[in-house]
């Protein structure tokens, strides 16, 4: 059940980040119809994304997009399947991958479908992954966004990267937060470079709304001095979660 349980969470990342194709989608949305427990996920999954929306600049849409997306919608035939315009540089045509053809798990998607069907969903997902009680991200010096520190309060957090980060080589990325000036910072964990992981902290007080989160490049295996040595890669103030 819990390899079961896994899969599903890793297909509700790829379902709130839109890396679905509309077939993927189709079948994970019936997944969510069938199982509250696995909607209410996406949903948390959803509001923890929010930050990194709101810290996005809005950009116009590019001129003639208008005309090309309705010229696109009228040569669309009936199953569905895009084609591309002749002649039209500015659109790109539909790689022979997406998403006309699925992707390799989307067999292992449907198997997940048939199987929640078959043993019902509440004894899969009785036990919900933990939502976490702040959630920061963290921006570099020009105001993108490079990083997401979810904070479950119980020694325990998780660092997403959303950009790439160059860590030369005999230095890491340490994470940290500040519970309190009087405290000072506090190392969340060290790692060898920008993918995710869960961060397992010390025995800290629960975390707070507007706390301050950030990563630093420090020698390989962390600061020397138990204190942010190195320059900051991004930094950012926490928001808290209703839960």
């Amino acid at each position: 059940m819990n390899a079961f349980r896994d899969d599903v969470t890793a297909f509700a990342d790829d379902y709130v980040l839109g890396l679905m194709s509309p077939t993927e989608t189709e079948l994970f949305e019936a997944l969510m119809a069938a199982d509250p427990a696995l909607a209410a996920h996406v949903a948390r999954l959803r509001d923890q994304l929010l930050p990194l929306d709101l810290s996005a600049e809005a950009l116009a849409l590019p001129p003639g997009f208008a005309d090309r997306l309705q010229a696109i919608i009228a040569r669309t035939p009936q199953d569905g399947a895009p084609l591309p315009l002749s002649g039209d540089p500015t659109v790109a045509p539909v790689p022979a991958n997406l998403p006309r053809a699925p992707r390799r798990w989307l067999a292992g998607l449907a198997a997940s479908l048939v199987l929640g069907l078959a043993l019902g969903f509440g004894g899969a997902m009785q036990r919900p992954a933990p939502a976490p009680q702040v959630v920061a991200v963290l921006l570099d010096d020009q105001g993108q966004p490079r990083a997401i520190i979810e904070d479950y309060g119980i020694e325990t957090a998780q660092i997403r990267f959303v950009s790439d980060v160059e860590v030369p080589p005999g230095f890491a990325i340490q994470a940290w937060t500040l519970p309190s000036v009087e405290m000072g910072p506090r190392s969340l964990g060290v790692l060898d470079g920008p993918r995710a992981a869960s961060l397992a902290g010390p025995d800290l007080p629960a975390p707070a709304d507007a706390q301050l989160y950030e990563i630093t490049l420090e020698p390989a295996g962390g600061s020397p001095t138990g204190r942010p040595t190195g320059p900051i890669i991004a930094k950012g103030l926490a928001a808290a979660q209703d839960i």
